[in-house]
């Protein structure tokens, strides 16, 4: 594509806008306030607001490789704390999809360089639910499996910051985990019960009372 398009297109896109509303980018322009903490991969044919069907504003997005929260990543901590604490999100949402790469590489012996430890956060994913996915012998299936037990862990690692417990117990904020399978379009609520997931490491990680 011609980088010039770009801006072709941009114009093209304010114009729509403001026949849809002459106020639109003013309104824009005066804050956020999302209700959602989008936390997905940075797959390209992945776009949080597109497929939660919300204009902007709604969603405070957050996007890396295989839609991994590490504790020690400053980036993910630094935008929970942000939304949590000063946007005051009412939804955290860990959105992961199948056909990722992310997950595909991981479970591939391979030395994959930089990628190394980004990817062992995926299989120590592995590594925790080996006994489930072992016991999986089609490999498409086993893919998927890992994407969707990848997303559960995720969320655990959510909630298990300060910030997050803390908003639970005053303001009953709500994580989730969701696949976005990219063959049909289709968003699937995994149902996840934290409650029973997390009832027995609740002594070890609980921060806030």
């Amino acid at each position: 594509m011609d980088i010039t398009q770009i801006f072709e297109n941009n114009r093209n896109w304010i114009s729509k806008q403001l026949q849809i509303d002459n106020h639109y980018f003013e309104k824009l322009s005066k804050g956020q306030s999302p209700e959602f903490l989008y936390i997905g991969c940075s797959d390209s044919r992945v776009s949080a607001e597109e497929l939660m069907g919300l204009e902007p504003g709604r969603v405070f997005v957050h996007r890396n490789i295989a839609n991994i929260v590490p504790n020690t990543d400053l980036n993910s901590m630094s935008v929970i704390n942000y939304a949590v604490v000063h946007l005051k999100v009412k939804h955290i949402v860990v959105c992961g999809h199948y056909g990722c790469g992310g997950v595909f590489a991981a479970m591939q012996q391979s030395d994959l360089g930089i990628l190394n430890p980004w990817l062992r956060n995926i299989r120590d994913v592995y590594r925790i639910h080996q006994k489930t996915l072992d016991a999986i012998t089609d490999e498409e299936e086993k893919y998927k499996k890992l994407v969707e037990l990848n997303v559960q862990e995720q969320c655990v690692n959510v909630i298990k910051t300060a910030e997050v417990q803390k908003a639970y117990n005053e303001r009953n904020l709500k994580v989730y985990g969701w696949i976005f399978d990219i063959s049909s379009g289709k968003l699937i609520d995994l149902d996840i019960n934290f409650t029973e997931i997390l009832k027995d490491i609740t002594r070890i990680y609980k921060i806030s009372n």
